[in-house]
């Protein structure tokens, strides 16, 4: 067989794109044994030969001159398969052209599902519908955009492959099947403006929280890599995007952080919250002081066992955290069940997490296991009936408490809103009473630079402590 080189393919200085070549041979065709397609074309590119076969010589000769004329305007080739560069581009775009939003998202989510959270797959389909509004035309008999979202939400979960959507998500689920854009729209300027402003905008019109729109960018743009592996889009577009600044919506409000009496006074509230014979506020007690105590998150403080509690009759104990019990909605999770049993926030499936708890705390969490002893699984804190603790009744009875324990001008603040902010609370107490940041990110399960950046705004009392430490270091004083 005579060995063909394309003019000047393979010279020194020349290049080629990741996983091309520009070193291309082209062989003659030859008749190898076979009755159906018996002529055979060979060539070789980077080392690697690639061959196709043909059943008449016509369609051979055919081919080896496309290969040819490829080489002779000096197209690289992909080693791989050997195709020429212009072909891999017509090929992709076709393939952008067919790979429209929705079943692209489909597949994403099929893909991502089985190594996902219930919190990380919610994440996921929010970002993604976020950005769904940016990729459907808005004509006027448009559905409104948020059953555009919930059909979207609808329909990126796996299981709901093959089934019709509930009828009233029937028009909005129909409209982003048949309307949306492609994929490979993601790369228009104009669709990207759109989706900037998705991502950090709310439906009503004003700005998302700052982690919020960090998040939704985060999904997408996990989502936008698949889509560049796949073949869908060429390379990731939302590099044009500007990043959406962190905001003072990350760092605590001194406002929400309660001080000493009245974190005493909604703990004796929660105490009434409820009837006698229920008591559904008595339960909740301790539950509420673990995260004033101890800076538990709740989702901790669900999973929480007998068996995790160091709890002695005097000084100090430690509990000692290792699995948490986040709320989902039941779709997103594989049991159908609100609450994931999952490892510790940030750290290995197998990581504990001791927390040093102070003597307050140890002598209530006997009181509570005195009084309500244990689920079926060790957990210290149930309901009525048992079960889990659900984030509705534990915001309820919060909610309730605030009521009897505050004045109404303090009631109509932010101050101790949330159950989470006795978290804050907490955190804050530790780094104004000194302990240092690191041992702080330790005992709370965060990192550091995460520790600086949310409680900057709540430290305080320290200037006077810091300022004599300057002073003794360089041995200079007043005096």
């Amino acid at each position: 067989m005579t060995k063909v080189t394309g003019n000047g393919i393979g010279e020194a200085g020349e290049s080629a794109p990741q996983g091309f070549s520009l070193d291309v041979r082209l062989w003659k065709v030859a008749k190898v044994q076979s009755r159906t397609r018996p002529y055979q074309l060979r060539w070789k590119v980077g080392g690697k030969v690639s061959s196709a076969t043909f059943a008449t010589t016509a369609l051979a000769e055919s081919r080896r001159s496309e290969l040819w004329q490829a080489m002779r305007r000096g197209e690289a080739f992909r080693v791989a398969d050997g195709l020429p560069e212009s072909e891999v581009r017509a090929a992709t775009a076709q393939i952008r052209e067919e790979l429209s939003w929705l079943e692209f998202c489909r597949e994403y989510m099929a893909l991502r599902w089985s190594t996902s959270a219930a919190k990380t797959r919610e994440g996921i389909a929010d970002g993604l519908a976020a950005v769904t509004l940016a990729m459907v035309p808005q004509e006027r008999r448009v559905p409104p955009p948020e059953e555009l979202r919930l059909a979207f939400r609808w329909a990126i979960i796996p299981k709901h492959a093959g089934e019709e959507p509930p009828a009233e998500l029937e028009e909005a689920y129909d409209w982003i099947r048949t309307r949306a854009f492609p994929v490979s729209s993601l790369a228009e300027p104009r669709t990207l403006r759109d989706v900037r402003y998705r991502l950090a905008f709310k439906l009503d019109g004003s700005p998302a929280a700052g982690e919020t729109a960090r998040r939704r960018r985060r999904a997408l743009n996990t989502a936008v890599e698949y889509a560049v592996e796949r073949g869908g889009l060429a390379e990731n577009p939302l590099s044009a995007i500007k990043r959406i600044q962190r905001s003072a919506s990350d760092r605590v409000d001194p406002r929400v952080l309660v001080n000493k009496v009245q974190a005493a006074q909604l703990l004796a509230a929660v105490s009434y919250i409820g009837t006698w014979s229920r008591r559904k506020g008595r339960r909740l007690v301790a539950f509420y002081a673990v995260m004033y105590f101890a800076a538990l998150r709740p989702s901790e403080a669900v999973g929480l066992r007998k068996t995790d509690c160091y709890l002695p009759d005097k000084g100090w104990g430690t509990l000692t955290l290792r699995e948490t019990r986040p709320v989902s909605g039941k779709k997103w999770t594989d049991t159908g069940e609100r609450h994931e049993r999952r490892g510790l926030k940030s750290r290995e499936a197998a990581e504990d997490r001791p927390v040093p708890i102070p003597p307050p705390l140890v002598a209530m969490l006997r009181v509570h296991l005195k009084e309500f002893g244990t689920a079926e699984d060790g957990r210290l804190f149930t309901n009525e009936r048992g079960g889990l603790v659900g984030s509705s009744t534990y915001w309820r009875v919060w909610r309730d408490a605030r009521e009897f324990a505050l004045p109404p001008d303090l009631r109509a603040t932010i101050l101790g809103g949330r159950p989470y902010d006795l978290r804050h609370t907490c955190i804050t107490t530790w780094l104004n009473a000194g302990v240092p940041v690191a041992e702080v990110a330790r005992r709370v399960g965060n990192s550091p630079e995460v520790i600086h950046r949310v409680y900057e705004g709540c430290i305080y009392g320290q200037e006077d402590v810091m300022n004599k430490k300057i002073e003794k270091e360089l041995g200079w004083s007043e005096e």
